[in-house]
């Protein structure tokens, strides 16, 4: 078979590498599979049903450097097909991939967030420390820089907001919910007296005593993402995006959610109105009875 010869030429001639190969094997088992649904062989198909091939892989999901990669090496197999029967060009010569878009923020659904914030112990001082941590970065979108830079000077909860410095040393107000504020009194309350040892001004410290670090936070918010039975990766910046897609979804402004989450440009947050025109042509197809 053509694409069994050229995957045999890549190792033994190319010498490319295992996970390359793989990479590629991949690439033409998927051009293969396209060929035999529309029943035809692999080295026929033309630049039309190549361009077709390609959409069909950034409409599946795979993402534009997956693509780009893909692209690559069926530009790769065509040529190598030209040699072999002794031809000068090939259908895919000028083959590229459509011009790459974002990908589209991750983000937990509500029942997903009511596990990961139901996971601490609010017991325990460190329970009840990280509770107030994920109820705060889930009401406010703080970048996880900015969450875990908070000083007791910060709040002002008796008004419902805090103030933060995000990037470019810009300090902003941020609104924060009820059900945070409360977690952040009791914490501030009867958990955080028990882990400090010396005086210090920040609001979420580590068991010495200081201020608790990317890593730390990061390794405590995956344990509690297992612990809530959330199967994919959970990480600060989840947590990030699903505020501002909840927000969008119930009807907020989408200079407001801006504003709250510290953009500088209008078009960084509109990213987040593409998640739910996804979601929307996803209810469409699923539930639509002549879609």
């Amino acid at each position: 078979m053509t694409i069994d010869a050229y995957l045999a030429y890549l190792r033994d001639v190319r010498r490319m590498s295992d996970n390359t190969l793989e990479s590629y094997a991949r690439d033409l088992a998927a051009l293969g599979s396209f060929a035999a649904d529309h029943e035809r062989d692999v080295s026929t198909l033309d630049r039309r049903d190549l361009e077709a091939f390609v959409r069909g892989l950034m409409a599946s999901g795979l993402s534009p450097r997956s693509t780009a990669r893909a692209v690559a090496c069926v530009r790769g197999f065509y040529r190598f097909v030209a040699v072999e029967a002794g031809r000068e060009a090939s259908a895919a010569d000028d083959l590229r991939a459509p011009r790459a878009w974002p990908a589209l923020p991750r983000f937990l659904d509500l029942e997903e967030v009511d596990r990961l914030l139901a996971a601490p112990d609010p017991s325990t001082p460190r329970g009840l420390r990280d509770k107030a941590l994920v109820s705060v970065l889930y009401a406010t979108g703080l970048r996880v820089s900015e969450l875990l830079a908070l000083k007791l000077p910060n709040l002002y909860m008796d008004e419902g907001y805090l103030t933060c410095v995000g990037k470019g040393s810009k300090e902003r107000l941020v609104p924060i919910g009820q059900e945070a504020i409360a977690w952040v009194r009791q914490y501030v309350a009867s958990g955080r007296p028990l882990l400090v040892t010396r005086p210090s001004p920040w609001l979420f410290v580590n068991a010495r005593g200081g201020p608790l670090s990317r890593v730390g936070f990061w390794k405590l918010l995956k344990e509690y993402g297992i612990k809530a039975g959330i199967t994919h990766d959970i990480s600060p910046h989840l947590l990030r995006h699903s505020f501002a897609t909840h927000l969008l979804d119930r009807g907020a402004d989408l200079r407001a959610i801006q504003l709250m989450l510290g953009h500088a440009d209008l078009s960084t947050t509109q990213i987040y109105t593409h998640v739910l025109e996804a979601r929307l042509r996803t209810v469409y197809d699923k539930f639509h009875p002549r879609r």
